[in-house]
C-alpha cells in the first residue's frame, strides 16, 4: 500500500474524540441520541442527560455494547441544582469535562402570540435558553481551569428568519445564538470554542408538536406533514451529529462564535485556511444588514471574482 492510501485509511479510522469526556444533553432521542452514538464511535466517554431515564438507558446500552463508556444522569436542565449535580457527577466519574453539547429544545406553544399561554411561552424560553446559561455557568469554570473546551448549542431556522406562530421558539433560538456569540468572546482567551448548529429539518418527535397543532402551526404544519409523508426536505439526523463531531474535535480548532447550518454551509471541506477565512469576516453570525456589515463581505466576494477571472485568462 502506497503512502497516499495509508494516509487515507488513517484519516478514515482516526477517532477524533478519543478519551474526550462529553456531556450530551437531550441524549435520549432524536438528534441528541444520534450525537451520543456518533461520539461513542469517535472514542468519547459520555455523560448522557435528559429528563427521561428510560430513554437514556436505552441509548447507554447501545453505547456500552460497543465497548464505550456511558454514564446516565436524568436531569431537568432548567433546574440549577440538578444541573450542578450533573456536572459534579460527571467530574466525579471522569475527572474532567472536555465537551458540552446541549441538544435539548422545545417549540413551546404554537399559534398567534395573543392566543398562546404565557406560562408555556416562558417555559419554552427556559428550556431553549436558560438551560444553556445554567449548563455553561456550571461547566465553564472547569474548562477554564484546564484551559480548553468545546461547547455546542442547537439553534434553528427560527433564529435567522421570522417564524410566525412560533414566537417562543424563534425568539429563544435567536437569543441562544447571541448567547453563543457573546460567550465565545468571553472565553476565547482560555482556548474554549463555542458554536451553534442549525440542524435543518430533522424529523424527530419534536415535529409531533407541529402536526398535533394543525392549523395553528400555519405553513409549517403543511411542510412538516409533507416531510413526514414523503421525506421531502428532510435532513438526516446523522448530518448534524457529524457536524457536532467536527465542532468538538481538533479539526475545528480556532472556529468559535458561529452559527453553522448542517445541510447548507459546506463545513465538510473546511480546513485551517477555511476557518481562518470564516473567522476574519462576519459570516455565519446574527448581524443587521447594513453598509458596515456588507462592505467587507462584498469586497471579499469581488476580490475572489477578480482572482478567478485572472486565473481564467
Amino acid at each position: 500500500m502506497h503512502n497516499g492510501a495509508k494516509k487515507s485509511v488513517s484519516a478514515r479510522t482516526r477517532r477524533r474524540l478519543k478519551d474526550k469526556v462529553a456531556i450530551v444533553v437531550g441524549a435520549g432521542r432524536g438528534i441528541g441520541e444520534a450525537i451520543a452514538l456518533r461520539f461513542a464511535k469517535e472514542g468519547a466517554r459520555l455523560v448522557l442527560a435528559a429528563r427521561t431515564a428510560s430513554e437514556l438507558d436505552t441509548v447507554a446500552a447501545q453505547i456500552r455494547a460497543g465497548k464505550s463508556k456511558a454514564l446516565v444522569h436524568a436531569t431537568d436542565v432548567t433546574d440549577r441544582l440538578q444541573v450542578n449535580h450533573l456536572v459534579e457527577a460527571s467530574l466525579e466519574a471522569f475527572g474532567r469535562i472536555d465537551v458540552l453539547v446541549n441538544a435539548a429544545g422545545s417549540y413551546g406553544p404554537i399559534g398567534p402570540l395573543w392566543e398562546v399561554d404565557p406560562e408555556e411561552w416562558v417555559k419554552a424560553f427556559s428550556v431553549n435558553v436558560f438551560s444553556a446559561f445554567l449548563l455553561c455557568r456550571a461547566v465553564l469554570p472547569h474548562m477554564i481551569r484546564i484551559r480548553r473546551g468545546k461547547i455546542v448549542h442547537f439553534s434553528g431556522g427560527g433564529a435567522t428568519a421570522p417564524l410566525p406562530r412560533f414566537t417562543a421558539y424563534g425568539v429563544s433560538k435567536g437569543a441562544l445564538v447571541r448567547l453563543t456569540e457573546t460567550l465565545a468572546e468571553e472565553v476565547r482567551e482560555y482556548n474554549i470554542q463555542i458554536n451553534a448548529i442549525a440542524p435543518g429539518a430533522v424529523d424527530t418527535k419534536l415535529q409531533d408538536q407541529v402536526l398535533a397543532a394543525g392549523a395553528k402551526a400555519g405553513d409549517l404544519y403543511h411542510r412538516m406533514r409533507r416531510m413526514r409523508e414523503t421525506g421531502e426536505g428532510a435532513t438526516p439526523r446523522d448530518l448534524p451529529a457529524e457536524l457536532a463531531v467536527f465542532l468538538c474535535s481538533e479539526d475545528s480548532r480556532g472556529l468559535t462564535g458561529k452559527l453553522i447550518a448542517a445541510p447548507f454551509d459546506g463545513w465538510q471541506s473546511w480546513n485551517k485556511h477555511s476557518i481562518d477565512e470564516v473567522m476574519s469576516q462576519p459570516w455565519f453570525t446574527l448581524r443587521r444588514l447594513d453598509p458596515f456589515t456588507l462592505k467587507p463581505l462584498l469586497e471579499e466576494i469581488l476580490a475572489k471574482v477578480a482572482s478567478s477571472e485572472g486565473v481564467c485568462r
